[in-house]
């Protein structure tokens, strides 16, 4: 089943002369993990918002084409009904947090106050995420005292508790050391586990190619290619669109090592390691 059906989308920013978004067409099906990669102004960040919305309800412009989420096309419906359907994590934490809230628990419960989630059905809602987002022992602590990927992992959390169809996160680990990465990227993984479908615009190439099941290589606005992280990242004009494989992916490809059965070079360490284990062929 299709979750998210886009065609033929194009935008354009006000003021501006260039499309942002060119023509762009691809399905993703129902709890599916896909990335969205390209470089910087290749129009990642404005997909993710034409996905929630924002674009063309929020951010003006010329607009064109059909997106449809979780059965909702997106220009005949208001922000506040995607909104039930569709949520997204931003960049930034800091920019999700209402600042009007003095806990982690009353934070997360505040989208729910808004919509009128009865009291005993929010109050399960909130245990639940929090337990899945692994920050119930901050829910009594200050938003603003936690680390960056706790706060996040509260911002998804928040998200998360809405029980929406679709989760949109553009690049949610930009602003995290290591391990805060670590921590959303695995947080983001169980939620696809249990069949949320997820979008995810990042530039943390190793992560992509270790959690998506599909990626989305855009460049200044259109759609290159639409297929797995090996097909993506074993492209010999990848580069030219701004993109780095992999290191794992890098250093295969310069050894000359290729998965078994497949003109494919390995994405991930695992992957990498099991064929160097096998013998380096000379080059």
């Amino acid at each position: 089943m299709n979750k998210i059906i886009v065609q033929g989308l194009k935008y354009k920013y006000p003021l501006s002369d260039m499309l942002a978004l060119d023509d762009i067409s691809f399905q993703v099906n129902e709890g599916e993990f896909i990335g969205i990669i390209g470089k910087n102004s290749s129009g990642k960040s404005t997909l993710c918002q034409a996905l929630v919305g924002l674009v063309p309800h929020f951010y003006k412009g010329a607009y064109g084409g059909k997106v449809l989420v979780a059965g909702l096309e997106v220009k005949n419906h208001s922000l506040a009904d995607i909104s039930l359907k569709v949520g997204m994590v931003f960049q930034n934490p800091f920019t999700q947090v209402t600042g009007s809230k003095m806990t982690v628990y009353e934070e997360i419960a505040f989208g729910l106050e808004n919509i009128g989630v009865p009291r005993k059905e929010m109050i399960d809602r909130i245990d639940d995420v929090l337990t899945l987002l692994k920050i119930e022992h901050v829910k009594d602590h200050n938003p603003f005292d936690l680390s960056g990927g706790q706060m996040q992992r509260m911002a998804i959390a928040s998200i998360i508790a809405m029980k929406p169809d679709i989760l949109v996160l553009d690049e949610p680990t930009s602003q995290l050391d290591p391990a805060g990465s670590e921590e959303v990227f695995n947080a983001i993984q169980s939620l696809s586990k249990q069949g949320i479908t997820v979008i995810l615009a990042e530039h943390k190439m190793e992560k992509v190619a270790q959690y998506c099941d599909r990626v989305l290589l855009l460049n200044d606005g259109r759609v290159v290619d639409v297929a797995t992280p090996e097909i993506i990242f074993s492209r010999d004009d990848l580069e030219t669109y701004g993109v780095l494989a992999p290191v794992y992916t890098r250093v295969c490809r310069a050894l000359g090592v290729k998965k078994d059965g497949s003109d494919c070079y390995p994405v991930t360490l695992e992957a990498a390691e099991r064929v160097l284990r096998k013998g380096v062929p000379l080059v």
